[in-house]
């Protein structure tokens, strides 16, 4: 899925300012080089004039922060490096993670957008890319998954 998608997708859905999103971003890393113009051409569509895409090292930035906010900061760890790529599976496992979502609370966020799984389908999109079982998440996935959560964190 397309990094601008998925960073329209989260300001939605936990109705969040241009200047929140720096601030967020700027929580996995303050020498990120992000101001709120950035966010707001990122947001864009892409027909738009000014319209930038999104890149992997603020998207994985943004999605570190999220984790950061909604979570707090645990200073008995030293914070992970920022992924280099981030895929549709990556994303999931942030967005898990940051909501501290169960598999329970994951199979209901899909069940709420219409797109149900099975417990083995779900544990095969968390698992390491060279495991036998490892599913990549597909982007209608990723954007049902979007969709089910924004309907948990917002409401019907």
């Amino acid at each position: 899925m397309i990094n601008n998608d998925v960073l329209r997708s989260i300001r939605y859905m936990l109705d969040l300012s241009d200047n929140k999103v720096v601030e967020i971003a700027l929580l996995a890393d303050p020498a990120l080089a992000l101001d709120k113009d950035d966010v707001r051409a990122f947001l864009l569509k892409e027909e738009e004039p000014g319209h930038l895409a999104c890149s992997d090292a603020v998207l994985a930035h943004v999605l570190d922060g999220l984790i950061v906010h909604l979570r707090g900061r645990d200073d008995t760890v030293p914070p992970r490096p920022v992924e280099k790529r981030i895929s549709n599976n990556v994303v999931l496992k942030k967005l898990r993670v940051a909501f501290q979502l169960k598999d329970e609370d994951m199979h209901q966020v899909f069940v709420a957008a219409g797109f149900p799984l099975a417990k083995p389908e779900l544990s095969a999109l968390f698992r390491q890319p060279g495991h036998k079982n490892y599913r990549p998440c597909g982007d209608q996935l990723l954007r049902a998954f979007l969709k089910g959560l924004t309907l948990r964190v917002r409401g019907a």
